[in-house]
């Protein structure tokens, strides 16, 4: 399998999974992330997901994990991907859900920008310089379907709950385990997509 990691920045889910495939790659805008990548000789490109700079028809899986929220153009990067994809080859992410309630009220708050600079490095232990723009353009079941579809992929998406997400305390935990069971399947707070290339 040949494999890039879209957003790959430092690390992630690549140093999980880099030893079970033949080839794996990672593409970032961040140059500073890039060289600090957990995996120094993992092959890496500086670079946008709407102009990968590879061959069409290189790669069997390209995988973007917290990656589709930040794009101005998601379905320009999908395109992209399917360029680069063999025929048959997936796409895989991982992306927020604009319609999950806390999303949806941090994406009305003015503030929101302000205080996601302070309180992920504390909450996440995360550096504030890997706190990137939101724009959530494509982060709905509807239109990531829409997207993917239009360039020419077959899709399939998993919606994902996750208690966890604002657990800091066990009351916390209780508390956001209870109301997750009332939120609607398709507002889940996590989608999970197979995008396969027609």
């Amino acid at each position: 399998t040949k494999l890039l990691d879209l957003g790959g920045g430092r690390g992630g889910l690549i140093e999980l999974i880099h030893g079970g495939v033949g080839f794996a790659a990672a593409l970032d805008p961040d140059l500073l992330s890039l060289r600090e990548h957990r995996l120094p000789a993992l092959p890496r490109a500086c670079g946008l997901a709407d102009s990968i700079p590879c061959p069409a028809d290189t790669f069997d899986l390209v995988m973007a994990i917290w990656l589709i929220e930040h794009l101005a153009e998601p379905e320009r990067v999908f395109e992209e991907v399917r360029r680069v994809l063999k025929p048959g080859g997936r796409f895989v992410f991982l992306t927020p859900n604009a319609l999950y309630p806390l999303v949806m009220a941090n994406r009305l708050s003015q503030f929101a920008p302000a205080i996601q600079r302070r309180l992920i490095p504390r909450l996440y232990a995360r550096s504030e310089a890997d706190t990137f723009a939101v724009r959530y353009r494509a982060n709905t079941g509807k239109r990531l379907r829409a997207g993917c579809e239009r360039v020419g992929f077959n899709l399939e998406l998993r919606f994902v709950g996750d208690p966890t997400y604002t657990a800091f305390n066990e009351s916390l935990f209780k508390l956001s385990a209870f109301l997750e069971t009332f939120i609607p399947n398709e507002s889940k707070i996590h989608i999970i997509g197979v995008a396969v290339k027609k």
